[in-house]
Parts: C-alpha cells; structure tokens; sequence
C-alpha cells in the first residue's frame, strides 16, 4: 500500500527537539582544514583564521562557565559572539558548522527558523534553560523580516549569553535575489542591540552569484506516471497538495522533521499557486526540512517555481519563498532511487 504524509502524526519529545538541532548531513565531516580558501579572496582564509579562534574562545568560555568558585557556585562568564557576513556560496555554512564540530558539547545548530520554532514548542522560559548549557548555538541564515522572531530571538540571546552560552551566526544571502541589497552586517548589529557589542563581524567576500537566475523548473509529471513512479519507489510516499497542506497545518513546524524521516522520495499531485501566507510559510519549513534531508521531490499540477504568488514574491517574506523555490528546484533534479 502507497505511504503517505498525511497519515503520519510524529510526536517528538523536548529531549530529541534539542538532539536534532546539529548541522545537515551535508556538513557531517566538514572542518576548518576540509574549507579551501580562494586565494583571489584573502577574506576566506582571515575568516577561517577568526572562526578558528572564535572556537577556541568558545572552549575556553565554557570551561570556565562550569568552574565552581570556593563557594561551589558556577562562574559568571560572558559568551562571545561571531557573525559571518556575505554573499551567497563562499562557505559560510561549512564554517559555521565547522566551530559547532570544534566546540565542546553540549552545543546546538540550527537555522533561524529552526530555532523560532524549537522555541514556539518548548515555551521560552523552557527553551533557554535546555540551551543555557551549551558551549555555542550556531545559527544559519539569521532573518530579519520577520520583526517579532528578530525581537524573540534577540531576547533568548540576551539571555543565553549572559549566562556563558557563545553565539555564531550566519546571513541568509541568497543566489537568486536578483540585484537586492545583501543583508549587511550593520542590519543585524542594530537588529540584535544589546547583543551588539559582543558580535565581531567577519567578512567573507566571493564570487557573487546574487544575479544568476533561478534554473528553468522541470515539466509537472503526469498524474498516472506519478502515482506509478511513487509506487515503484520503495520508502516513497504520494499525497495530494491541498490534502498535505491541511495535514501540514494540524503539525507544529518542528515536527516537520520526523515527519519525513525514513523517506526515500516524495511525490506530490496537484500541485498549484499558493496564495496564503500562512500556508506558504508552512510549505518553506517543509522545503528546508526536505532539502536538509536531500529527498528528491516529484510532482504533478504546475511547476515549483509557480508555487507562490506574485504577491508573495514582492513582499516582506520574499527571501524565504525564494530559498524555498530553490531548494525544491534542486530536489526535484535528485534522482529517485530505483526500485
């Protein structure tokens, strides 16, 4: 009988919300070594050069957060902060999840939306005593269009901090922003105020592929080869759009995860225009969550990069919806595995 997504309910517990927040496969092995500098960049190497230190501050940070004074209390220790700033593809993911490898456990990664989200389930209060002991919190693609989880996630620094936690973070700088400004370091210094102050901001220059075009997205497949596609593919599962948006709906985003996991391929039928931002928004966690995971996508209906709304395109989300058409784009080149 074909699988599908909507007949998963994943629960995941607090414990495995916090587990699950390391880098994608993608960046399993990567260190400071495996990170080949441009040497037309002099920018990369000073870069892998301060990320290098930062985690060796980091370490020593937390070393002597957990050393108890005479009187059997922790010490008072102030973390530090690192920002990688630039474009997109010269590597500031791989070094980011290179200090979360060279750091002291425990210690967490996530995107940004990953984290508003780990937040949106465990309750904040909750949420900064599971991460307060933590040598670093790696955050990749740190947003700033949505002022509520800037503000949100402002705060949970503020108070993980102060209380020894060390923070690196990332831009969310995409290929296919088509000539937009970036996303500057000044912008998030003022963004995170308090914080400020304790993030250096490193540079990391590279070609600049902001003006490449999105890929032409692949022809829909038909309904019947879909279904028998989906049927030949061991793990797969087939859903109906409107049918895996309603399902989408009924799960907290940071559920996401767990419920893909284990598959080999998903196809989807029906496939239209997305026109609620709500909706939308779901369906750019479950793009990240499905790329993250590398599962190849096949669908039926219209074309990925006409999933959302021209309206959508031109507003303050735009950057998500264009990361999410990107990496769906991608998906869908992955081959599926053979029966």
């Amino acid at each position: 009988m074909q699988q599908r997504l909507v007949d998963r309910h994943p629960e995941v517990p607090a414990d495995q919300l916090i587990a699950q927040m390391v880098p994608p496969p993608t960046f399993d092995e990567v260190s400071f070594d495996s990170y080949i500098p441009d040497p037309n960049e002099p920018s990369q190497a000073e870069a892998v050069r301060k990320a290098r230190d930062f985690a060796g501050r980091v370490a020593s940070i937390h070393a002597t957060a957990n050393r108890k004074s005479l009187f059997g209390k922790k010490k008072h220790v102030q973390g530090a902060g690192l920002y990688l700033d630039g474009g997109f593809g010269v590597g500031k993911t791989h070094l980011l999840a290179s200090i979360f490898h060279a750091s002291p456990a425990p210690k967490s990664f996530g995107t940004f939306g990953e984290l508003t989200n780990l937040v949106g389930a465990l309750g904040f209060t909750n949420a900064v005593e599971r991460l307060a002991s933590n040598s670093v919190l790696c955050i990749d693609e740190f947003e700033l269009d949505d002022p509520g989880d800037t503000t949100l996630v402002s705060r949970l620094l503020t108070e993980l901090t102060a209380r020894g936690v060390s923070v690196a973070a990332t831009s969310n700088t995409l290929p296919s922003q088509l000539g937009e400004g970036r996303f500057a370091a000044q912008d998030f210094l003022r963004e995170i105020k308090k914080l400020g102050s304790l993030f250096e901001a490193v540079r990391v220059d590279g070609p600049d592929y902001r003006h490449r075009d999105l890929p032409p997205a692949p022809e829909p497949t038909a309904p019947e080869l879909l279904a028998e596609k989906a049927a030949a593919t061991p793990g797969a599962t087939l859903d109906d759009f409107d049918a895996l948006l309603r399902h989408l709906s009924t799960l907290h985003p940071s559920r996401f995860g767990a419920l893909i996991s284990e598959v080999s391929a998903v196809f989807i039928a029906g496939v239209h225009e997305v026109t609620d931002q709500a909706v939308a928004l779901r369906v750019v966690v479950l793009a990240d969550r499905l790329y993250d995971a590398g599962i190849p996508v096949t669908v039926s209906g219209a074309k990925l990069d006409a999933i959302f709304s021209q309206e959508m395109l031109d507003g303050g989300y735009r950057k998500k919806y264009l990361r999410a058409i990107s990496r769906l784009l991608a998906l869908s080149r992955y081959e599926v595995p053979a029966s």
